[in-house]
């Protein structure tokens, strides 16, 4: 019985990182609005991250607005802005008690006080929780994260501050260096790129492209991810 329990541990990816996509295009096989789609989508996000809870997911990073979203129409974006600063109002509660601790990787400079106001408060609230960590990449874009850490490396350089630079090191400035790197990376709706999505910590990742759109990928289609990773022999690069 302990070797079965061993095993299922092991095929449980420590930190799981999902590229939502696919709401656009559920909401227009309906006849319905984008922000529909956006709608249904976020009852996705509450079953998969109270599944992850469930079965020991520790980390789960979901890619919920990137930096190029920005180009998007008015009316999407700035429906996107409402309901996530609704939602973050709305869900911290449940999410505080189920233990769930919140932080957010992605620039600030864009977004409405309000918005940074909430985002502060559901951190401040969550801190203490020690189940499942939930990442909400928000105005985040990857090559933007990295020059942002280079930015610091520059700065620590000229001051003198920095005696060596190797990947360690350099890890040290990215958004959340205490994360440890995604296992594995999902992405929905049958697209095969990351899209500017943790382009420095996927690079030993395990990636899984499924064609299910984001408002029905549910516990069944996750565990379909789950199971094709229990199959991966991960060797960084070793033999």
């Amino acid at each position: 019985m302990k070797s079965l329990e061993v095993e299922k541990e092991k095929s449980i990816p420590k930190h799981v990182a999902i590229i939502m996509d696919g709401n656009g295009r559920w909401a227009k096989l309906r006849g319905k609005d984008r922000l529909y789609g956006h709608r249904k989508g976020v009852e996705s996000v509450r079953r998969i991250i109270k599944y992850s809870a469930k079965i020991g997911v520790k980390y789960l990073t979901l890619y919920t607005f990137s930096t190029e979203n920005w180009n998007r129409p008015k009316n999407e974006v700035d429906g996107l802005m409402k309901l996530f600063s609704k939602l973050l109002e709305q869900e911290i509660p449940e999410l505080y008690k189920n233990n769930v601790k919140i932080l957010f990787i992605g620039r600030k400079n864009r977004l409405s006080k309000e918005l940074l106001d909430r985002m502060v408060n559901a951190k401040e609230v969550t801190k203490n929780n020690t189940g499942l960590t939930l990442i909400l990449a928000f105005d985040y874009g990857g090559r933007q994260e990295i020059v942002d850490a280079c930015r610091e490396v520059c700065r620590r350089l000229k001051l003198n501050q920095l005696e060596k630079l190797d990947n360690e090191e350099f890890s040290k400035y990215l958004y959340l260096p205490d994360v440890p790197d995604p296992d594995l990376v999902i992405r929905t709706s049958g697209e095969f790129r990351i899209s500017n999505f943790l382009l420095w910590q996927t690079a030993y990742s395990e990636f899984y492209f499924t064609e299910v759109l984001w408002p029905d990928f549910d516990e069944k289609e996750f565990d379909k991810a789950l199971e094709d990773y229990s199959k991966r022999e991960r060797r960084f690069g070793k033999i």
